[in-house]
């Protein structure tokens, strides 16, 4: 005990009691039909020792509804456990409820079950109109007091907490390298910081690279520190093993001076990566019950991928179970490739079973993608017991690399308008239900398509980061922002970064993506792009100028930040990604749109522009999208080699005709010309 004492030191004191507050979801859901049933997901974590759990759902309902015969259910993990009426009032209402301690799992389903009935003459309608709503409002969420249990020694406690919604909500966690970082560092840095970026689901917060010591880490309990072994900080340098940094890299718990860190070294540039990839595996680091973890060259750390069986994506594993009368809905969610997207001949293929009771005169199935109807198909009694149906998602619909399908049955039992709570009718989504979604790649050089072009099967596709030789703490939160996000796609760890001062060398740029950001001066790749850039530098770098998009006058160019998106001159499928401006503050503000999904959403151009009272522009120069230009008439035609062989054919026996028939003319004509001679 004494020995693992001053190993990991004083550990730091944990609050005793804390409160986080857990979004239900990020967008305004309204559910319409007399039976209505909603799901949502939240997460608790297993170091947090919960005390007390409320559910505060923020909602409102139709304003004919009757209060007295409307009600709602809530259910956690499949079990019922409060239900309530709506408030006898309109507009916005608030309902709060204790979620039962004991029904609390890590992932946890949240449902919200009943039916909105209005009344006409006094008398409760079953019959489904638009009327039948209740909206749930985004400011709906899960609120936990809990006490924290303290990080053991081990690199997978480490993990837990390092990554956690309150740790990042918090602004807890950071990753740390050396104040004046080598390449190698900052790739390694790169991969980590992305590791945990994709488990991310605050987009309020980040996880900052900085050096380590600096202002930014201070208050920041849980920190990674990457460095070579002979660069790493002196207050932890001496904990790591000499004879363990022979075997390989060394990844290693350190508690001491109330922060808890984990040091990722090793003695060589490639053993610092592959550690750094090995602590980018959510999946590995989650495993190891270990405070020392030994990288070699043989050790395996890629991430594992989920397989897509050629486009074949499952809806449900276990299958989906709806009961009750009326409107019943399941909702299921495919993540695609970021650098793919639907083309013609996409599917939903579905196997259903129903009750056999139903009105199938109006019972009916409909299939919604992202909120889209694809089709719907009535219900007959002779496939209760088991049907296939299939449906066409159209080629034009822009789905994403996240498409939510939604299967909506409309159960209708024969007559009966009064209030009707029975479980009788039913409808089953099978697990051999699956959308098969034939896809093409997205290669639009638009920020409407960012950040595909800079990955390949959801990983790093060779990007070639061009960074200032000597890095300010501007320059840092810009490197922060650009790889918050990239990571946030990034599924896998597999991908290829590499960090360059200066220009990088022609075969570099020819096969890579490149992202540069900084300013002209310190930057001097960033300097030999002006004639390329959309927006232009002055002749002394220290602002920018007016173009053909806006007129800007010169104090008003030194307070601007660009996000740039070029086509690579050395290679046209290549994109070149410039975040600048006249001062690294300003280079920063250019990033401060390619942070979070919910900000690049707003950008369709390959310009975003922001100046310092946050007013933000969103220009595009292009006039072709694609790299890849449409190809003419004839080349389309050349192309479809059988169409021309075909062509080829026809012609030249449409020729051999002609000159048949010229022929025999010409014979027959001269003979009928000497018997009229001889008359």
């Amino acid at each position: 005990m004494l020995l693992i004492l001053l190993v990991w030191g004083k550990r730091p004191a944990q609050a005793a009691d804390l409160t986080y507050t857990q979004p239900m979801q990020n967008v305004t859901q309204s559910l319409t039909g007399d039976g209505i049933t909603s799901n949502a997901y939240f997460v608790r974590e297993d170091y947090w020792e919960v005390h007390q759990a409320k559910f505060v759902l923020h909602y409102q309902v139709s304003q004919l509804a009757d209060r007295q015969s409307s009600d709602i259910t809530v259910l956690l993990n499949g079990v019922k456990f409060s239900s309530f009426r709506p408030q006898n009032s309109a507009g916005l209402q608030t309902q709060t409820i204790d979620i039962p301690l004991r029904l609390l799992q890590g992932s946890n389903n949240l449902q919200l079950m009943g039916q909105v009935l209005n009344t006409v003459a006094g008398q409760t309608q079953r019959v489904q109109t638009p009327a039948n709503w209740l909206t749930v409002y985004p400011e709906s969420n899960v609120n936990f007091t809990y006490a924290l249990k303290a990080p053991d020694a081990t690199i997978r406690s480490f993990y837990a907490h390092f990554s956690g919604l309150d740790t990042i909500s918090n602004g807890l966690s950071g990753i740390a390298v050396p104040a004046a970082p080598r390449n190698a560092e900052l790739t390694a840095a790169t991969y980590a910081l992305a590791g945990y970026t994709r488990v991310m689901t605050n987009e309020q917060e980040q996880v900052p690279i900085a050096p380590f010591g600096t202002a930014n880490l201070a208050k920041r309990t849980y920190q990674v520190v990457v460095a070579r072994a002979d660069r790493l900080p002196a207050v932890v340098k001496d904990k790591i093993s000499t004879a363990d940094l022979q075997k390989g890299a060394v990844i290693r718990t350190v508690y001491q001076n109330d922060h808890y860190y984990l040091i990722v070294t090793a003695k060589t540039d490639a053993l610092l990566i592959k550690a750094a990839r090995f602590a980018a595996n959510q999946e590995l680091m989650s495993q190891t019950k270990a405070a020392t973890k030994i990288v070699t060259n043989t050790t395996r750390t890629f991430s594992s991928s989920l397989q897509d069986h050629n486009g074949h994506y499952p809806l449900t594993t276990t299958g989906t179970q709806l009961t009750g009368a009326d409107h019943q809905t399941a909702a299921y969610f495919v993540q695609l490739p970021m650098d793919q997207t639907n083309a013609s001949g996409s599917q939903v293929r579905l196997r259903l079973r129903y009750a056999q009771n139903l009105d199938f005169d109006r019972s009916l199935v409909t299939v919604y993608i992202n909120n889209t109807p694809i089709g719907s198909r009535r219900l007959t009694k002779a496939g209760a017991n088991g049907t296939n149906i299939t449906l066409a998602v159209p080629a034009n619909l822009a789905v994403g690399n996240a498409i939510s399908v939604r299967v909506a049955f409309d159960l209708d039992l024969p007559g009966s308008t009064a209030s009707n709570n029975d479980q009788t009718p039913w409808a089953a989504v099978d697990p051999a239900s699956e959308i098969f979604v034939r896809t093409k790649p997205m290669t639009d050089q638009l920020f409407s398509n960012y950040p595909s072009m800079f990955l390949q099967n959801d990983q790093f596709n060779q990007i070639a980061l061009v960074r200032p030789a000597k890095m300010t703490e501007a320059d840092f939160a810009t490197l922060t922002n650009i790889i918050n996000l990239l990571g946030n796609f990034a599924k896998r760890n597999t991908g290829s970064v590499a960090y360059y001062t200066g220009k990088p060398a022609a075969s570099v740029l020819a096969n890579h993506n490149v992202i540069a950001f900084g300013t002209p001066r310190a930057n001097a790749y960033i300097r030999s792009l002006q004639p390329q850039l959309y927006f232009q530098f002055n002749k002394n770098f220290t602002g920018f100028i007016s173009n053909e998009k806006l007129s800007i006058e010169a104090g008003y160019g030194r307070r601007l930040g660009t996000a740039q998106l070029l086509r690579s001159l050395v290679n046209k499928n290549n994109t070149v990604l410039v975040v600048t401006g006249a001062t690294p503050q300003m280079a920063y503000l250019g990033s401060t749109q390619i942070n979070f999904q919910k900000n690049i959403v707003n950008h369709q151009g390959d310009l975003i522009a922001v100046d310092t009272d946050n007013q933000v522009y969103d220009y595009r120069f292009k006039k072709q999208a694609n790299p890849v230009a449409k190809k003419s008439p004839v080349k389309r035609l050349l192309k479809r080699s059988s169409l021309v062989i075909f062509l080829a054919v026809a012609g030249v026996m449409l020729i051999m005709s002609t000159v048949v028939v010229v022929f025999l003319l010409r014979k027959y004509g001269h003979r009928q010309g000497k018997r009229g001679e001889q008359k």
